[in-house]
Parts: C-alpha cells; structure tokens; sequence
C-alpha cells in the first residue's frame, strides 16, 4: 500500500454559484455571475446558474451522498450576495458536522455581488474594505461550527479572466484593471485574515490556482511572475517581486502597492493549491501572446503534448509533485493542502444506469500518488480535495464540462455517483492506493 499520514484528509470541493442555484430565494442579491450568464453571448448556449444543481434544496441529499463516500471534510463557499440572510449556510454546517463531516468555508469564490461591481468592483479599493466586514460577519455566524477559512478562491482567474481577458464575470477587458483588481484582491484576503484573527479564527488559509511554466527561461520567468509570484510572495515574503513591480510600472501607479503590502502579508495557517497542469511558453516574435497574461506578446502558449481533458488540458501528474515541492522550497514553514484537483470528461448514464469514467480514476489516481511522492520527499501536506463532488455549472462553458464524482441529470436533478465516486470511497477507507 501507499499510505498518506495518520490524519490525513480526503475531501470534495464545489462552489456557491456552480451548484446553489435559489439566485432569488432567502434574499440573496444579484451576483456578477448572474449578470454576466444572462449577457448574450457570455455563456455557451445562453445557459446560466439560476437553477445549477439546486443544491440549495437538496444539501441534506448531497450530505449524505457526501457520507456515504466517506467524505472527511468539504471545502465550500458561501455567497456574498446572501450576506443578509445566512441561514443556509447554518442549516449546511449543522448538516456536515452530523455526519462527521469538517467544514471548510470559502469566503469568495467570484460571486461578487453586482451592487459592489457597480461601484468599481474590484478595481476599487472600497471592495477590499468591504470584504474584510463580510468575513467578519460570516465568522460571527458560523465560526463557533467552521474551523478553516479560505478569503479567496483563485484571485488570478479573477484578476486576468474577470478584468483582463472578460472571459469571465464581470467581463471587463483592461489590463490595468487587471493589475488593481490583483492588488485589491490581494488586500482583501490581508484584511479579512486580520478581521477573521480578531474574530478568533482558529485556522485561516487562502487559495491559489498554480501552474509550474516550463520552456524558454526568460518568457518563463515572466509567465511564472504574473501567474503564480504575484500572488505567492506579498503573502509568504512581504513584498512583490522586484520585476513584477516593474512589470506591473507598465500598466498601473504601483507606490500604493508596495505600502500595502504590510496588511497583505498576514500569516496564514496552510495554503489551498488548486492545481490541474502544467504551461510551456517559448519566445516566438510572431506569437500573439495570451490576454489573460498582459504582455505577453511574442510568447507562445504552447499546446499541451500529453493526453488532454475535455477542458484541453494536459494530463500531467508530475507537475504537482514539482509544484508541491516547490512551493516548499521557495516558501519554506507554510503547510499546504491540495484543495483543488479534477478533471472533466464527457461521462454518461449507461443503459445499466452506471456512470463509467475510467479516464478519471486514472487522472485521479496519478494525481494521489504525485502528491504522495510529495509528501515522502518532506512536502508537509495535509488535505487533498477533489474537484468537483457533483457535476456543475461550469462558468462560460455552462453545464457542458462534467467535473463531478457524482453526475448529475440537469432536467431532473437526479444525481447519480460515477465509478470514480466508489473508487475514491476506497481511496479514503484505506487512507491510500494499491503500491
């Protein structure tokens, strides 16, 4: 057997607009997402979160469906635009918690609401401010039952798919938008990790989507500067990097930047890593170079060479064992847990009624062992969180991209748990894989 450390957790991950549907229940406000999806044209083939999985009626099915894979933890987020009325979230937490079940909460996972947006959204500092209160008045309702905090879902894909590329909500196309949203991101979680300490959060985290760059060093470096230390060192270092500043010169006033740097570098307890593969870039002058990277003109994104998921990823293990040990070496003390980690395939209900999905089981069970490998060469990991427990609404590519272990039939919200599901059940029961 290879077997993780006693204490280890195994657990699923979904996200408050992907599954809650309810966008008009219990005085929920509208979203950027729900702006955005019911913009022509933003969402493949018009399709929107309104109804999602309808997780916001079903949590105590989806509960138990979480049990009875054996579920340790589940890593969730709750929706800024339900701020005034959380009770959702209470009834969740209880649920989980019953069934033996730890909750991690995520604070925002891109639901802006649109009320914010309309006042400058993340390019205005004043979000920032306004996240750090929300935290707090989360943690007032559920902190006596939530032990784990993450402040932010993957502030990258809000920054420069949000504000940059506008393939995302808000659907902004401005590079120096996309550098001061990053900032004031970056200073929210800061300032929620204070309010939350305050508060006496007992474990305060933040989640990064992370790649390792390979290719032609000097584009490399760049690459590896606007996706992962941008983010990494304001946080682990107290500063940013000296060419990220520079870089960023370009594009925006970075002398507040660096004074704020001081209430973004708050200690956090462990550090999410969503990771699902690998980018090669080389320097090509007739490269148009990729908008969600400002800049990056005459550097070629290369297409991925391994097997590719219906997302059009690269299939590559490896790289989470280099970006765990890496992380470690360049970041020394900061424990880390896996929080995000999947893959899409186009899984279908067979005329048995079974849902086979070999493809994932091989993506998983390649991923476990990377982290595992990890994990033997002194990588302090904790948690591994597979992306996603149900099937869902996948952002501009709607409900075409199945991530879940368990499927779900949008038309009657029949959930059905796919070979992956049973195989990962015993993954947790044995706290490991055949050797």
């Amino acid at each position: 057997m290879i077997t993780f450390p006693e204490g280890f957790l195994w657990g699923a991950a979904t996200a408050s607009y992907q599954i809650e549907g309810a966008v008009a229940e219990g005085g929920r406000e509208p979203s950027i997402w729900d702006t955005f999806s019911h913009t022509p044209g933003a969402v493949r083939d018009g399709q929107t979160g309104d109804v999602a999985c309808d997780h916001y009626h079903r949590f105590a099915d989806d509960v138990e469906l979480m049990a009875s894979l054996g579920l340790q933890t589940y890593r969730f987020s709750v929706a800024w635009p339900r701020l005034s009325d959380l009770s959702f979230y209470d009834r969740l937490v209880d649920a989980l918690l019953e069934r033996g079940i730890a909750p991690v909460a995520t604070l925002y996972h891109w639901d802006l609401p649109q009320r914010l947006q309309d006042a400058g959204g993340w390019t205005s500092r004043d979000t920032a401010l306004q996240f750090a209160e929300y935290a707090l008045a989360v943690h007032e309702r559920l902190g006596d039952r939530v032990h784990t905090w993450t402040t932010l879902n993957e502030p990258w894909v809000s920054a420069f798919v949000g504000y940059g590329s506008g393939r995302h909500a808000p659907g902004v196309t401005d590079p120096a938008a996309a550098f001061t949203a990053a900032h004031h991101l970056l200073l929210g979680h800061g300032l929620a990790t204070s309010a939350l300490r305050s508060a006496g959060a007992q474990s305060v985290s933040l989640t990064l989507n992370l790649s390792p760059i390979h290719g032609d060093a000097e584009p490399a470096r760049l690459v590896d500067g606007l996706a992962n230390r941008l983010f990494l060192d304001p946080v682990l270092k107290g500063a940013y990097p000296a060419d990220m500043l520079d870089y960023m010169a370009k594009y925006v006033d970075v002398s507040g930047f660096v004074d704020d740097v001081p209430l973004i570098a708050q200690p956090i307890d462990v550090l999410g890593v969503n990771y699902y593969t690998t980018n090669t870039v080389y320097t090509d002058p007739d490269a148009r170079g990729h908008r969600e990277y400002p800049g990056t003109e005459g550097i070629r994104f290369a297409a991925p060479t391994a097997p590719v998921t219906e997302m059009g990823w690269g299939v590559v293990p490896s790289g989470l064992t280099d970006l765990l040990l890496r992380l470690t070496r360049d970041y020394p003390g900061t424990p880390l847990m896996v929080t995000e980690n999947g893959a899409a395939y186009d899984d279908k209900v067979d005329a048995s009624g079974q849902v086979p999905d070999p493809e994932r089981i091989a993506f998983l069970d390649g991923h476990f062992r990377a982290a595992h490998a990890a994990i033997e060469q002194g990588v302090d990991l904790r948690a591994y969180y597979v992306w996603s427990l149900l099937d869902n609404f996948e952002w501009a590519h709607g409900y075409h991209k199945r991530f879940g272990l368990v499927h779900v039939d949008y038309d009657t919200q029949r959930r059905t748990p796919k070979a992956s599901a049973g195989w990962y059940r015993d993954v947790i029961a044995r706290n490991g894989l055949p050797d």
